[in-house]
């Protein structure tokens, strides 16, 4: 089983994915964690000195290296990893995808408080600018995020609720 999981900062992609890694018994990763560990460094610190071009390579060139070394396992995207180089293609490929469908207003709150230490929403001085960052991004994003074949939308994104939707698609697929 691989079971990728893509949405906006903030959508509860690394906590659901760690969840549903310990139900189904696979390894999780976290794609922005893994890019952290083998570039020995932030994903701020690449985006400040190497900018956003290079970052979304690296991020594409890890994800393929993932996919080899993992034949199983549950993927916490980056949140814009199905945009670039591919990626979205790549992953409905080679796994089932689900996209974490969350409300702006649910994405400010969480992320009103850790927006800075995230290079794209970072520029947003105030929770006014930072409602506007997530609505352009999700505008530019929602079409590949709808790509995937599994949606779920708060509060349906429970560990219950999306076990019960995977297994009900994987009977029928």
């Amino acid at each position: 089983m691989r079971l990728y999981l893509i949405g906006m900062p903030g959508a509860g992609k690394t906590t659901l994915g760690r969840a549903l890694a310990v139900a189904y018994e696979v390894p999780f990763v976290d794609l922005d964690e893994e890019i952290v560990r083998r570039e020995g460094r932030t994903v701020v610190d690449i985006f400040q000195n190497e900018g956003e071009a290079y970052f979304r390579e690296r991020e594409a060139a890890i994800l393929r290296r993932v996919l080899e070394e993992y034949p199983r396992l549950v993927l916490a995207t980056g949140g814009g990893t199905p945009c670039f180089h591919n990626s979205l293609d790549l992953l409905l490929e080679t796994g089932l995808t689900l996209y974490l469908a969350v409300p702006t207003s649910e994405l400010l709150r969480r992320v009103v408080r850790a927006a800075a230490t995230r290079p794209l929403l970072a520029p947003a001085r105030d929770e006014a600018a930072l409602r506007l960052r997530l609505d352009e991004t999700l505008r530019t994003r929602q079409g590949f995020y709808e790509r995937a074949p599994l949606r779920c939308t708060p509060p349906t994104c429970t560990l219950p609720a999306v076990r019960e939707l995977i297994d009900r698609f994987r009977t029928t697929a």
